[in-house]
């Protein structure tokens, strides 16, 4: 049973507020950029078999799969791409949103973004890419919310 590890669990809201205080200990952008590609090295690894099209998302500049799988109740969430800086964009939302219930990931605004700086310093096609995401977690979220009901 999993109760131990779940009391020792930060909410999503405590989550998001952790994150937001890593990164205001960086002065600068480009230390935050080293912050994220650093925890974009830290991702699990990726299961071959989700290495597919049908896992790949749309709206991604570089290559990014994501596969949300249910647990007990939760979703939880593998991903990885092929570019450093979205690597790190990957490891902050499952940090956020993996291994949660449908829903607390529906009812989660993304607060962390704009407070981290993430919506300004973010080129076009990688913000487009983080909504992609974003709304692939949302969305898989919501469906299982949908077909419980």
């Amino acid at each position: 049973m999993n109760a131990a590890t779940d009391t020792d669990r930060l909410s999503i809201a405590e989550e998001q507020e952790e994150l937001i205080g890593e990164f205001a200990f960086f002065d600068d952008w480009m230390e935050r950029y080293q912050y994220l590609i650093d925890l974009g090295r830290k991702l699990p690894p990726f299961p071959e078999e989700y290495r597919r099209d049908e896992f790949k998302l749309k709206g991604c500049q570089s290559q990014v799969w994501l596969v949300g799988e249910k647990r007990d109740g939760r979703l939880v969430f593998h991903s990885i791409s092929d570019a450093a800086i979205v690597s790190g964009i990957i490891a902050v939302l499952l940090r956020v949103y993996s291994d949660r219930t449908p829903q607390e990931i529906v009812a989660t605004e993304p607060d962390f973004v704009a407070a981290i700086g993430l919506d300004q310093h973010l080129s076009p096609t990688r913000k487009n890419g983080l909504g992609a995401m974003l709304k692939a977690i949302k969305g898989r979220a919501q469906a299982e919310l949908d077909a419980a009901a």
